[in-house]
């Protein structure tokens, strides 16, 4: 297939080297905001620079599109490649919010293309066989899930005014597997967060940390907690817990974690640093399975309703968050 890769940025230029890695792609064509940019990054990699955006639309001559521009871009650019028929796959979120997210959706839908949407958890080796012990019913009646996911390091200032605030731009992670993992709803949840950190999270009426308590369909708990700041290393794992057994994902020799007990582990000397580093499997894997789907050789592991039904959950913490009160879901569109 020839690929087109929209944006050069951070996330973009990880992708660049992943999708010439990636079996089926024959042709990668970069496009960016700023074509120099977009140029620089297609020498680096051995792809074929695009003057414009616009132009993988028209005459590139591209099978298929990855979205990894800013959020803000997301919805548009999901449009055009549903009109110009090409499937298309793209970070989170679909859109910053819930009526952008279902526009963009009825587009892909009227089209009747792909959109797979990047939940990269979903293609985590750990994340998987928790799914699978859970499934099988290996845990028996899961009753608790904890989910913890803790940056290393805050973003730049000028990020979070563009990225929806921690529940929709970090959390909606977290929402996406407990759903991915149980196979059941969120019906309601309860969010606080606190600000200890820098002034410019205040600034952009966001919170540096979060903790949410969600209420699923059978009547599981879940709890989920986020901070920017977590100084030992990045950390994501998810605790399943259940009447037989108690499975983790997440915990390996470089998860940012020090035992308090006698003799217990010590801290490990190269925790992971980012979620570029400790996904780079499920991101490799994610795009692959999009390029196998995109040729109709598989079905899409993540469509756009699963981006749409994650938000929801995000928006209804972000409601309950500043009016300190627990929400149903049912009362957030």
């Amino acid at each position: 297939m020839r690929v087109a890769l929209l944006g050069a940025g951070r996330i973009g230029s990880r992708h660049a080297a992943r999708l010439t890695a990636t079996p089926g792609v024959a042709d990668l064509v970069v496009a960016d905001a700023e074509p120099r940019r977009a140029a620089a990054l297609a020498e680096a990699v051995g792809a074929r620079p695009a003057r414009t955006v616009g132009e993988v639309f028209t005459s590139a001559g591209v099978d298929a599109v990855v979205i990894a521009t800013a959020t803000a871009s997301h919805a548009a650019l999901i449009t055009r490649a549903a009109r110009a028929g090409l499937p298309a796959f793209c970070e989170k979120p679909v859109a910053p919010d819930l009526a952008g997210t279902i526009a963009a959706l009825r587009e892909v839908e009227a089209a009747g293309t792909l959109l797979q949407i990047g939940f990269q958890r979903r293609f985590d080796a750990g994340f998987l066989a928790a799914r699978e012990a859970l499934r099988s019913g290996a845990l028996g009646r899961v009753h608790t899930i904890r989910c913890v996911t803790s940056d290393a390091a805050p973003p730049p200032p000028d990020f979070l005014p563009l990225s929806g605030g921690l529940f929709r731009d970090c959390m909606v992670h977290d929402f996406d597997a407990v759903r991915w993992l149980t196979g059941r709803e969120v019906t309601e949840v309860y969010a606080r967060g606190s600000n200890g950190g820098a002034a410019f999270f205040r600034e952009a009426g966001d919170v540096d940390t979060a903790a949410a308590l969600l209420l699923l369909d059978d009547g599981t708990l879940v709890t989920a907690t986020a901070t920017r700041y977590n100084g030992a290393g990045y950390d994501v794992r998810v605790e399943l817990s259940g009447e037989r057994d108690q499975w983790v994902a997440g915990l390996d020799d470089r998860a940012p974690l020090t035992s308090a007990e006698p003799g217990g582990p010590a801290a490990p000397r190269r925790p992971w640093a980012d979620f570029q580093e400790r996904f780079e499997d499920a991101f490799r894997a994610e795009l692959a399975a999009f390029v196998r789907a995109a040729r109709g050789l598989a079905p899409n592991p993540c469509p756009g309703a699963e981006g749409l039904r994650a938000l929801h959950i995000a928006e209804a913490c972000e409601v309950s968050r500043r009016e300190a009160r627990p929400v149903r879901l049912a009362d957030v569109g």
